[in-house]
């Protein structure tokens, strides 16, 4: 795990002094924050229509929009849900490098961090058990290589920031949606408020561990990275194609469901749509050579 110390820049230390400020000022207590109704109404959306697995497809429009609720009803379970699972993780990676050699600079924020996303965990297991009775289970895609240590520091930051990043578009959005009720609304505004702070200290981050992993290893090195973190990212937006997610919203054959939306060519645009900016980042930095996905 440990490394070299990072090719520090004046940007970065200016990046991190503002948004540590930004995380003082912004402060809030969540255990106050949110006032939880007893129950959500379940004739209203749980999320905007257009960030429905099935939208942009025939599927859609056949459901029905008794169906359509149920469904939004548990895609947003499964989304919090997703976002459980992916913060536990991402603390466990970041707890294990604070104040360790190659992190000295960033590890102040990393404190900022890790508090903030603890709680981010904390209020959406609180939505998902208040009103779905359950987490949905996750899986974890793991690494098919032993890496070096410059490149697994890169590859856990930079799977990080893919993970906010593409959180935070259906973050952006919901926050926004006057259709779905306020407690829907202030969580992902909330939400979205701190991680525009992480996305911008993981960009900064991410391009620096880029260069010191670029010197560190071969071509052919670098070319494998690029291929498994385009798979984690196809990994990370099928996992909000869930089967468990179609049997609760009463969907006959789940499964089946989930492969036909997986594979119907009109769900990419909006796909796309949903991972714009890491992938523009990616490219920008040179972490990606070209804009291809592969089909896992």
């Amino acid at each position: 795990m440990a490394a070299t110390a990072l090719p520090v820049t004046d940007r970065f230390l200016e990046v991190l002094e503002r948004l540590s400020e930004k995380s003082i000022e912004d402060y809030y207590n969540p255990y106050q924050q949110f006032q939880w109704p007893d129950r959500l109404d379940e004739d209203r959306m749980w999320m905007s229509p257009e960030l429905l697995t099935p939208y942009g497809t025939p599927v859609f429009d056949e459901l029905g929009e008794e169906t359509l609720r149920r469904l939004a009803k548990w895609e947003s379970i499964n989304f919090y849900s997703l976002n459980v699972h992916g913060i536990r993780e991402l603390l466990i990676e970041v707890v294990g490098r604070i104040h360790m050699p190659g992190f000295e600079v960033p590890s102040d924020f990393f404190h900022h961090f890790i508090g903030e996303e603890n709680e981010h965990m904390w209020f959406f297991a609180e939505f998902c058990r208040r009103y779905g009775g359950k987490i949905y289970g996750s899986t974890a895609m793991r690494a098919d290589s032993v890496w070096e240590p410059e490149v697994e520091n890169f590859l856990v930051f930079a799977r990080i920031l893919f993970f906010e990043e593409l959180v935070d578009h259906y973050n952006s959005r919901m926050a926004q949606d006057a259709a779905l009720c306020d407690t829907i609304r202030e969580v992902n505004r909330i939400h979205h408020q701190d991680e525009s702070r992480h996305i911008a200290f993981g960009r900064e981050l991410v391009s620096l561990l880029y260069l010191r992993m670029r010197d560190a290893v071969s071509a052919e090195r670098l070319a494998e990275v690029e291929a498994y973190l385009k798979r984690y990212v196809v990994f990370s937006v099928n996992s909000l194609y869930n089967p468990h997610v179609y049997r609760d919203a009463g969907i006959a054959d789940p499964l089946a469901l989930r492969t036909a939306l997986i594979e119907d060519e009109r769900r990419r645009v909006h796909e796309r749509k949903a991972i714009r900016k890491p992938l523009a980042f990616f490219l920008k930095t040179g972490i990606f050579s070209d804009d291809t996905l592969p089909v896992v």
